[in-house]
């Protein structure tokens, strides 16, 4: 799957969050549906103008995100402290 097919970055639409091309749906979005627990069926019957390989391209994307070598969340995650404690230990 090559999710460059499928998913654009305008900084003029949503602020430049990555989106699935020709709609103003982000690759966020569909992956708080998910979160939420939906279903890929769902997600399909709730944005009928878009398609099931394009939502597996913005998982695809997603996922490639998380292989970067450096991962922008570093920081949020770790100053959670354990198990989601915000208390300083």
């Amino acid at each position: 799957m090559d999710w460059k097919e499928h998913i654009t970055v305008n900084p003029d639409i949503l602020v430049g969050k990555p989106i699935i091309k020709g709609t103003r749906v982000s690759v966020e979005l569909l992956l708080d549906r998910f979160a939420d627990g939906w279903s890929c069926d769902d997600i399909l019957q709730a944005y009928p103008h878009i398609t099931r390989e394009q939502v597996q391209a913005a998982v695809t994307f997603a996922s490639e995100l998380f292989k970067e070598d450096r991962f922008v969340a570093i920081g949020k995650a770790s100053s959670r402290g354990r198990c989601g404690s915000t208390r300083a230990d």
